[in-house]
Parts: structure tokens; C-alpha cells; sequence
């Protein structure tokens, strides 16, 4: 995704050795084109091991001089720390490690080349995809109905599933003769400049689609945990508690057209208290995390923050354990019959395509595949390992969406893009999770507003930090623009399902389809009708995009 640096130009003289080796550790294994850098030097990607790298080694001497060896190897040797081993570092080519994408209670032993085994490949793509839409597939569901929802899940998977493997089979047929092998690089080497430029904007809108849905979110689960000690200190209620008097930790924040509270007529009639002045989750609440996150944005190193990666992992499987829980509590509640019975759960819904534009975001991992797929040892066994990977993460998005939205027990109308809305503050276990997910959120968004700083400064200025003044000012407008969407249109199923028909349509839907019939057509085996039918795909990503405008 990165602009090319020529070594014979430039080499290593457009990165500013102290860029790489200071006392602050100023993003060693994130930049991308450090190590594009170190693998058109040696043609192949560098895998660093310490039995191989010691001074007086003839045969790395002889390969370049003795003052670069010497800076080269005092750069690995730092390095060399953050491996998970101690021994061994691969040094992939897009903004963050390709560790960051493994939890680290799944990592293997490695072996001398650096490689990852099938089944740590499949973890490592299940969970990256895994994300905060999670939270919303109960309401993506709601807004498909019943067997609609399931085959809009289903679909959208094997759509993305089989795009995603024509990057992969581009880039095996490509990647020789593209040293970068990222999306970017393959449409600019196959379609030109214009592709590129175009890939690079819309994963730059990829992220900050992220950061904006991260930053709602954290805004959310910061209000509520306040609110909870709050209220257990003061011994008082939510002004949110409608809920029923048969289920007391069950809500239905919004009425049927998406508006206010159920009771907010009457609480219109109620004095606000001052704590609920100054506390408030669409006014003040995501100007006060500006205290706590602004500081974190401005690192010029994240590695600290790829350690916390497994809590990603975690808080997946807390997910799945709280719905697990709170669904086995209500029980079954359907009525495919009685459009009256406050169960009744229609099969299909015209505002389907809410979940279709959402799952286009949900299941979006294209610009990053060729990094973690290079990094399976036994590469012959990508297609099955990503296609698993992929099934993983259909029925884990089918399981939530579907035993959350069979079982709650109001009308379905009732289910929030946040599931977690759905209950009340003291809950417990609702309590501990949004703790835990803020928290996990804390330590992400730094990493994702690094990738979107990273990628902008490289496409303007080819510099991954021009400088502490260019970063305020840059992390200021990205900041700026997450607290009006908080504000304005707190709305994470919203924004994720804009976010994902309008990135989706060129990287899902366009971009793969059109590398792959370049690349086709580079070998001299085109045909009519696989051109024909592989046009259809961009088709389905168009009208997905316009059906957003009417749901």
C-alpha cells in the first residue's frame, strides 16, 4: 500500500537512522518500507536469526559494506527484542508485524524460517477479521429477519471469501515481479497508477471508518461504567430503566423508527440533575476521552501497544460466553404467525440490506491478506486454510446474530446496533464487559490511528512522521471527526454499513475482480463468459451501496 522507494536512488538515505534506533523506539517494526527497503537489498524477504547475524560473519560481510553491515546489524539487534522468542524475526511488509495479527496464546515454536503453521495461519486471519461488528450482528439480523439474515451472512462470506482468494492467486502470478505484494502495488503494476492511487484512498477510508466506530464505542462503554459506579454509589436508577418488570436487566432503548427512549415523555417532565449535565453520552462524554486517549495517538512508536493483541482473542470469547449466557436465560422466543405477539419474527425484511453493507465491513480483511497468507509455511495450502479461516468467521457472525436475535425476549424491533444497550448498567456481566471491551479498544485504536497516520504521510509526504507538528495537526482533524460522528450520529450499525458498501465496492467487489482479469488477460487466458460473469460481482458491490440510501 506503500509508494516505492528505488535503493539505487535512495536506499537506506531516506530513512533517517534515528528513525529506527533511538532511545524511544520510534516504530521499528511498523514501517512498511523499512523493510521493502531490506528486501530489495537482498531480494527476498529478510528473516533475522541470531546464529546467523554475528560480527566477523564472512558470508553476510560480503554482501555489503563494513559500515552498513555494522548499522545494519545494531537496527536488528534492536529489533531482535521484540520477537516472540528471542531468536527469530520476520520483517513483513505491511504497517504493523505480522505477530500483531497472531494472539500471543496461539503462537507455535518457531522454526529457523520464520514461519507459521496452518492452524496459527487460520487463527490469525479468524482473528483479525473478528471485530466490533460482532456487537451488531443481532441488530444486522433484526433488520434482515430471520432466514434472510442467515443467507445475507452466508452470502456475503463466500463473496468476500472468494475475492479475497483472487488477490492472493494475483499476487502469487504477480508477486515476483512486485517486491511490495500488497493490493496497492498489484494495481498499479496491473491496472496503473490510477488503480493505486484509488486502493490506497479507500483502505485510508477503511480505517477511519475504524477509529470513528472505536471511538463511539469507547464513548459508550466509558458512560456506561462511570454510570454504573455512579449509580452504585449514589444507590440510584438509570434514567434508561424501562425494562420489563418480569426481565429487570433487559432494555429496549428505541422505538420502532430508531428515536428516543420509550419513556421520554415522561422523563422530559423530570428535573436533570447536574451530574447528568456534565456527564452525558452524546455531549460531553466523547470530549472528556480526548484526556484519556489523545496522549496515545501521538506515540511515535505503537509497539507497546502490540502487546496487548490476545485481548482482542479475549474479549471475542467473552462476547460469545455473554450471549451464550443471556440466550440460554430468556429461552426461545418466536412467533413466525401472529404479527401482533411481541415475539413475532419475520423471516424477511426489506431492510435487509443494512446487514448486507454491514457484513461487507464484517468480513473486510483484503488490503492486509497477502501479508498474513505469506507467512503460511505450507503456502500450497492457502486456499484451504483461508476458506476455513473464512468459515470460522461466518459461523461465529451467524451464532451471535442469530442466538442473540432468537431469543430476546421483547420485540425484536427492540435489539440495538449494541447489543450491550439492550441491558441494564448493574448487570454484571454486562458491567465487566463493557470494563473490559473499553479497555481493549484503549490499546487498538492507537494502533489503527497509527496505520491511518502512517499510510496518509507516506502517500503525501513518503515520511511515516514528518514531524510532531504535521502528526497533532493530522490526529486532530482524525479526532475532530470522531467526536461529530459521537455526537451527531452515535450509530455504530450506521456508520459501519456506509463504511463497508462504499469501501466494499471497490475493494471486495471491483479491485480483486479487476486484477484478476488483467491478470488473465497478462497470461493469455481470457474467455467471454468468466468476464462476463466476474462483472457481475462489481454489479452486486454498486447496488449494495445504493440500497443503504433506503433503508
Amino acid at each position: 500500500m506503500y509508494d516505492k522507494v528505488d535503493p539505487k536512488s535512495q536506499g537506506w538515505k531516506s530513512y533517517n537512522q534515528s528513525d529506527y534506533d533511538s532511545g524511544s523506539e520510534s516504530h521499528p517494526l511498523v514501517s512498511s518500507d523499512a523493510s521493502q527497503t531490506s528486501r530489495r537489498s537482498f531480494g527476498r524477504p529478510f528473516t533475522y536469526h541470531a546464529n546467523n547475524f554475528r560480527k566477523g560473519d564472512t558470508s553476510w560481510e560480503k554482501q555489503m559494506s563494513t559500515s552498513m553491515t555494522s548499522n545494519r546489524l545494531q537496527y536488528y539487534s534492536k529489533l531482535q527484542t521484540y520477537a516472540s522468542d528471542g531468536l527469530t524475526l520476520v520483517i513483513p511488509d505491511h504497517v504493523l508485524p505480522f505477530t500483531y495479527f497472531v494472539p500471543y496464546i496461539s503462537r507455535e515454536e518457531p522454526r529457523g524460517d520464520g514461519k507459521q503453521s496452518s492452524l496459527v495461519t487460520i487463527f490469525a486471519v479468524w482473528n483479525t477479521i473478528m471485530g466490533s461488528s460482532l456487537l451488531t450482528m443481532p441488530w444486522g439480523m433484526q433488520n434482515a429477519g430471520l432466514l434472510m439474515g442467515v443467507i445475507t451472512i452466508v452470502l456475503m462470506g463466500g463473496l468476500c471469501l472468494y475475492t479475497t482468494h483472487k488477490i492472493l492467486q494475483v499476487n502469487t502470478r504477480h508477486g515476483e515481479t512486485n517486491s511490495d505484494g500488497e493490493v496497492a502495488e498489484l494495481a498499479t503494476l496491473l491496472l496503473g497508477r490510477w488503480a493505486g492511487y484509488i486502493a490506497k484512498m479507500f483502505s485510508l477510508l477503511v480505517l477511519l471508518g475504524a477509529v470513528i466506530v472505536y471511538w463511539v464505542l469507547m464513548s459508550n462503554f466509558l458512560y456506561h461504567s462511570v454510570d454504573y459506579l455512579y449509580e452504585t454509589a449514589t444507590h440510584t436508577t438509570s434514567s434508561q430503566d424501562n425494562s420489563s418488570s418480569a426481565l429487570p436487566s433487559v432494555l429496549c432503548p428505541q422505538d420502532e423508527n430508531g428515536g428516543d427512549t420509550l419513556n421520554a415523555t415522561s422523563l422530559l417532565e423530570m428535573p436533570v440533575p447536574l451530574y447528568n449535565k456534565v456527564w452525558d453520552i452524546t455531549t460531553t462524554v466523547p470530549i472528556f476521552l480526548i484526556l484519556i486517549i489523545g496522549p496515545l495517538i501521538n506515540f511515535r512508536s505503537v509497539t507497546f501497544f502490540t502487546k496487548f493483541n490476545s485481548l482482542g482473542t479475549l474479549s471475542v470469547m467473552y462476547i460469545l460466553l455473554f450471549v451464550i449466557v443471556k440466550s440460554a436465560s430468556f429461552g426461545i422466543n418466536v412467533n413466525f404467525t401472529n404479527v401482533t405477539n411481541i415475539h413475532f419474527t419475520p423471516l424477511f425484511r426489506i431492510t435487509f440490506p443494512a446487514l448486507s453493507g454491514m457484513a461487507a465491513l464484517s468480513f473486510f480483511i483484503h488490503n492486509i491478506i497477502i501479508t498474513i497468507m505469506r507467512n503460511n509455511r505450507h503456502q500450497e495450502n492457502n486456499t484451504r486454510d483461508l476458506s476455513i479461516a473464512y468459515l470460522l468467521v461466518t459461523l461465529t457472525y451467524a451464532f451471535i446474530g442469530l442466538v442473540f436475535y432468537i431469543c430476546f425476549p421483547l420485540q425484536k424491533i427492540c435489539i440495538s446496533d449494541n447489543l450491550l444497550d439492550n441491558f441494564q448498567n448493574w448487570d454484571p456481566m454486562t458491567a465487566i464487559a463493557r470494563v473490559f471491551l473499553f479497555f481493549q479498544l484503549m490499546t487498538v485504536y492507537p494502533l489503527i490511528a497509527f496505520m491511518l497516520r502512517s499510510q496518509f504521510f507516506m502517500a503525501v509526504a513518503r515520511n511515516v512522521y514528518p514531524g510532531l507538528p504535521h502528526v497533532l495537526g493530522f490526529n486532530t482533524v482524525v479526532v475532530t471527526v470522531c467526536i461529530l460522528f459521537a455526537v451527531f450520529l452515535p450509530s455504530i450499525g450506521t456508520i459501519i454499513r456506509y463504511t463497508g458498501a462504499l469501501c466494499g465496492l471497490l475493494y471486495i467487489f471491483t479491485l480483486p475482480i479487476l486484477l484478476h482479469l488483467a491478470s488473465k488477460r497478462a497470461c493469455g487466458k481470457t474467455s467471454v463468459v468468466s468476464t462476463v460473469l466476474h462483472l457481475t460481482i462489481p454489479v452486486i458491490g454498486a447496488i449494495n451501496l445504493l440500497a443503504q440510501f433506503y433503508v
